[in-house]
């Protein structure tokens, strides 16, 4: 996808603990940026998930997450994690993510978060809320 594709980024800075024994980021830590970016995301669209929980006993839970590492990034690189929604079930919604050095065009990392919503006392699949949704779609084409 091209950058113009997101209209959300969320920027880091990289530190020295996120990096392994060989001076890049530990594989790990990006989920840790895909979480952050994610939440992030749902809030500059004025979603609450505390909200959600405390109203329907719904929560998300993460059932996929898939990174894929084209090039290294750097203690104290600038980056940008992109995120939008790539699809929206009955219970599910796929986020798809790319990571740039700030300003840049290459992607160094893409990823796929998969999350499905669920009552919290059964475990069992919740349909995605109808405001979650309807914010969604009023930014992006799903």
């Amino acid at each position: 996808m091209a950058k113009s594709d997101f209209w959300y980024s969320y920027p880091f800075r990289v530190r020295y603990a996120e990096c392994d024994m060989q001076g890049i980021v530990f594989n790990a830590v990006y989920f840790t940026y895909f979480d952050t970016a994610i939440t992030e995301y749902l809030r500059a669209m004025d979603y609450d998930l505390k909200e959600q929980i405390e109203e329907t006993g719904t929560d998300f839970h993460v059932v996929r997450a898939l990174a894929e590492f084209v090039g290294p990034i750097r203690f104290d690189d600038e980056i940008e994690v992109h995120v939008r929604t790539g699809r929206i079930g009955n219970s599910s919604i796929t986020f798809l993510i790319e990571v740039h050095l700030k300003g840049e065009d290459n992607v160094l990392t893409t990823g796929e978060i998969v999350w499905v919503n669920a009552y919290q006392g059964k475990h069992e699949s919740a349909p995605v809320p109808e405001k979650l949704t309807e914010l969604i779609r009023t930014r992006e084409s799903v």
